[in-house]
């Protein structure tokens, strides 16, 4: 039987790993499988509401914003907004305002 929690993914090479084209992937995955936006998924603001980040205009940021000081992946949330120009909601603990200011002053 396969050790499930074992990370090198070895039995993917046992002979029959792959039918009709089909490849046997580990069930967890490797901490190397994260990829580009693996963030999200370490990210605190996934396991509360997602309202308090897109707030009504006017609405309060205060909660939103108190979640992200404790947010392991803040800057890779940031990093990711400024990148790809996200106009709404709470990301990386700034408001679509704040982002903007940021990047004037950066270019």
């Amino acid at each position: 039987m396969w050790n499930l929690l074992d990370d090198d993914a070895s039995f993917l090479d046992r002979p029959g790993a792959e039918q009709d084209g089909a490849t046997v992937l580990p069930l967890f995955g490797t901490a190397s499988d994260e990829g580009a936006m693996g963030w999200q998924e370490r990210a605190l603001c996934a396991q509360t509401d997602p309202e308090a980040f897109f707030p009504e205009k006017g609405g309060s940021t205060r909660e939103a914003k108190r979640v992200c000081t404790g947010c392991d992946v803040r800057s890779e949330c940031l990093e990711y907004a400024l990148a790809n120009d996200e106009r709404f909601g709470i990301w990386g603990g700034l408001s679509e305002r704040e982002r903007r200011k940021l990047k004037k002053r950066v270019v």
